[in-house]
């Protein structure tokens, strides 16, 4: 039975446009969104912008520029990197949207009639490039360690949030994962800052903040950003405010709630831990199910900043790597989870060894091959998978038989718990097992000997790059594309197949007319 599947990015706040930081999300949650699908169970993909604060009002004034104006070309400038990058979200959400703002006053209307909103005031330091209160423990040598300002002190009247009707609940739920925070550190960071600092009431609103969602009960007030931006995660998916939401059964809109994973990096990893589900827990509404956390990006060893000049945009990755290209590094440039250092040099080596003298290689030289086979008058055949072993006893060559089914279990454990390196390592994996396959058995002295097994032999390769170009899909989908067409496939018949049918051995027809296509990979020259 298929299941849902319902994928989010963080909304990027429209400060800037985009970069690396802000493509390696949205590249994972792209990949996790095509393996869903894949696999069979309905997803959803919702990315988009968070465009209210008063730190917008100030860049957007620096720049010399309308509000509305400022923010419908950097929510223009992530819509096309994102279409360049061959991204799949079913949503792109903007918080200025009018059915949003409607809907976020639904929403805080509902907190303040529970009594879980109240007036007060808010003294403490402020950081307006966070648009978050500090405590002291979060200071480094008495700044913000993201932005590197001092915070100001400020002292202002508020709607306050009371988060600390929810410490106890939360923590409970997040022990025992009902609200699970991957990887494992994470969860643990999040337990001893609610153990040992525990939540406060939070500030809610802003007096002299004119860019935002008015509250309903006091138009003097606008929503503080936390409050109004965490609700894309619900009106992204049609939300209309409806308290309790309508079941799907009866033809509501909330058939993809909770959210599967929440994907994000560890700068935000706090306020979605604390704010957010408390919030769900005010509105009476399902928590998701997993937050998963990822590292910073240093390049070359140095923090990425404009000051320095090494930022790196995705516009740079596809001109210089192409759209699959870039997907691929930036998938593969840390452990999932971890923190990550980067580089040009890096980046060449790596397409290099894994793309162009790897994936693309082996397609080149697998239908250089079946073409002599052909012009030998040799048919391919396909005596099954374990032709490959009992032949030519690769137990001599490998620890253990490599066979393609099992490396569908590993691949599937590896996605399913959001581990995209490793499953990145099975495809290759099966680029080595089948560069190493060519080695071993010559087919080049098979197909000119008209040796019989020669035909096995060019089946087993053949069909074993099918099955990577499957892998393949989610990561890199053009390239899939091109690897099914080479192979003489449709790729809209390889779209269409029922996964536990496509990942069976013997998919590719006996009779397939291989096509040389260009190099999926040209060479970096240094």
């Amino acid at each position: 039975m298929n299941k849902k599947f319902y994928i989010t990015t963080p909304i990027y706040y429209v400060n800037a446009s985009p970069h690396i930081g802000h493509t390696y999300t949205t590249v994972a949650a792209d990949i996790l969104a095509r393996y869903h699908r894949m696999i069979g169970d309905k997803t959803f993909f919702l990315t988009g912008t968070d465009e209210h604060g008063a730190r917008i009002e100030e860049v957007a004034k620096k720049a010399g520029k309308e509000l509305q104006e400022f923010t419908d070309e950097i929510a223009a400038s992530f819509q096309f990197a994102w279409d360049e990058l061959n991204i799949s979200n079913d949503r792109f959400i903007r918080t200025s949207e009018e059915g949003h703002k409607k809907v976020v006053q639904k929403a805080l209307q509902k907190m303040y009639d529970n009594g879980d909103i109240y007036l007060g005031k808010h003294e403490g330091l402020y950081c307006k490039g966070c648009e978050q209160y500090k405590n002291e423990k979060d200071l480094v040598e008495g700044k913000c360690p993201d932005h590197k300002t001092v915070p100001e002190k400020m002292s202002e009247e508020s709607y306050m949030f009371k988060l600390s009707k929810y410490k106890d609940e939360l923590l409970k739920k997040i022990k025992k994962d009902e609200f699970k925070i991957l990887p494992v550190e994470k969860k643990n960071e999040v337990i001893s800052f609610y153990e040992n600092e525990g939540l406060n009431d939070i500030s809610f609103s802003r007096k002299n903040v004119k860019w935002g969602v008015k509250l309903p009960w006091d138009e003097s007030h606008t929503a503080y950003v936390w409050s109004d931006a965490f609700l894309n995660y619900l009106t992204g998916i049609g939300w209309k405010g409806e308290i309790p939401p309508t079941p799907f059964s009866k033809g509501g809109n909330m058939e993809f709630w909770p959210a599967d994973a929440h994907l994000m990096s560890k700068d935000i990893l706090r306020v979605h831990a604390t704010i957010w589900p408390a919030m769900l827990l005010s509105l009476g509404l399902d928590l998701p199910k997993t937050l998963f956390i990822h590292g910073y990006f240093m390049i070359d060893g140095q923090k990425m900043s404009k000051s320095v000049g090494n930022v790196i945009t995705p516009n740079d990755l596809v001109k210089k790597y192409g759209v699959d290209g870039a997907r691929y590094l930036v998938a593969s440039a840390a452990v999932f989870g971890n923190d990550g250092d980067i580089g040009w040099g890096k980046f060449d080596e790596k397409y290099n060894a894994d793309l162009a003298n790897g994936i693309g290689n082996l397609l080149a030289r697998s239908i250089a091959l079946t073409e002599k086979l052909r012009e030998a008058a040799v048919e391919l055949q396909n005596k099954g998978e374990n032709f490959q072993f009992s032949i030519f006893n690769f137990q001599t060559i490998f620890n253990d038989q490599i066979l393609i089914s099992k490396n569908w279990v590993d691949y599937n454990v590896l996605l399913d718990l959001i581990q995209i390196d490793k499953a990145l390592e099975i495809i290759k994996l099966q680029v080595k097992f089948l560069d190493n396959y060519i080695t071993a058995t010559k087919p080049w002295e098979l197909i000119k000997n008209k040796d019989e097994k020669s035909g096995g032999v060019m089946y087993n390769i053949l069909e074993r790059i099918r099955h990577i170009a499957l892998m393949v899909y989610p990561f890199m989908p053009d390239t899939a594309e091109k690897i099914w067409e080479s192979l003489g496939l449709n790729v809209q018949e390889e779209m269409s197949k029922k996964f536990d049918e496509a990942i069976k051995w013997g998919g590719l027809p006996v009779d397939t007319k291989v096509k040389k296509g260009e190099a999926l990979f040209p060479r970096l020259e240094k």
